[in-house]
């Protein structure tokens, strides 16, 4: 158990995104339902992956920096306001929907892309608001003004 009673056994986030990407892959070849992209426009799918990927890598940069925690399971050191935390309050959410987006592009058929939008819904449900009630515990009318200030993805 940690400080705040979480177990640190909980499944975290990229462990939900490695299993959609499978559910995703096997999709695509299993039931593609229908082709929407072909090569090379499929290739578009790069832009999206790419900068899900930059954008996780830029905050967990911002993480390390301010010396606090990336897992969703322990209580923040400090309230990050500043580069990518100015257009999104859940900039690595982000990142990784914007990869699975990517990933359902450059795969190029349907029923990938219709998993995407269960990443973000899965996160709201499972991470982002008990991160959220946390935070808001944790720094409160700093916290409620960010909120306020800034959507919860963009």
């Amino acid at each position: 158990m940690t400080e705040n009673g979480a177990r640190r056994s909980r499944i975290l986030p990229p462990t939900y995104l490695l299993v959609l990407i499978g559910v995703m892959v096997g999709l695509h070849f299993l039931l593609p339902l229908k082709a929407l992209l072909t090569f090379p426009l499929t290739l578009v799918g790069l832009a999206p992956g790419l900068a899900g990927i930059a954008l996780n890598l830029i905050t967990d940069r911002a993480y390390k920096r301010h010396e606090t925690t990336v897992n969703p399971f322990e209580a923040s050191k400090a309230l990050l306001t500043s580069g990518c935390f100015r257009f999104t309050r859940n900039p690595m959410y982000l990142g990784m929907s914007l990869f699975l987006l990517g990933l359902a592009l450059f795969l190029g058929t349907l029923s990938p892309l219709l998993m995407v939008p269960v990443f973000p819904v899965m996160m709201e449900v499972i991470f982002i608001r008990p991160e959220e009630k946390m935070l808001e515990e944790t720094f409160g009318e700093a916290y409620r003004d960010y909120k306020r200030r800034v959507r919860r993805w963009i």
